[in-house]
């Protein structure tokens, strides 16, 4: 039985939501879990990129991320249903491995998508966080 279920999304990107969230809502509902979406804003990956942004782009960012998650939570997210917002600064693998651990997660949602020439460079998201945490994660495509 689940009792804290984390899905990450991007309130931008409908594919990491559109099967995954309502999937996420289903099971909430079916354990009576609250449900934690969470949305990452993704770090520059380097000081000297952030020098190419207002000083206060971040802060903007993480703003506008909050806003847009509410509205998908209003549009998606049963009122009735126990659920928690949540806005995440950093890498998203490590943000959504950090934030489950801090919810006390016991079920990580996530979408996939067709693998790209770049995720042969660079790890999709999904599967960096199953390699990095104990918690059981479902991978809805």
């Amino acid at each position: 039985m689940y009792t804290h279920i984390l899905i990450a999304v991007d309130p931008d990107a409908t594919t990491s939501y559109s099967a995954a969230l309502p999937q996420a809502v289903g099971l909430a509902r079916a354990h009576g879990a609250t449900l934690h979406v969470l949305t990452v804003v993704p770090d520059f990956g380097s000081s000297w990129v952030a020098g190419f942004f207002p000083a206060d782009f971040e802060k903007k960012a993480l703003a506008q991320a909050e806003k847009a998650l509410q509205k998908l939570i209003a549009a998606q997210v049963p009122a009735d249903l126990p659920h928690q917002l949540v806005v995440a600064h950093g890498r998203i693998y490590k943000e959504v491995c950090r934030v489950a651990e801090e919810v006390g997660a016991d079920l990580i949602v996530m979408a996939s998508h067709k693998p790209t020439a770049q995720d042969r460079l660079i790890a999709p998201n999904a599967q960096q966080v199953l390699q990095h945490t104990s918690v059981s994660v479902l991978i809805v495509r």
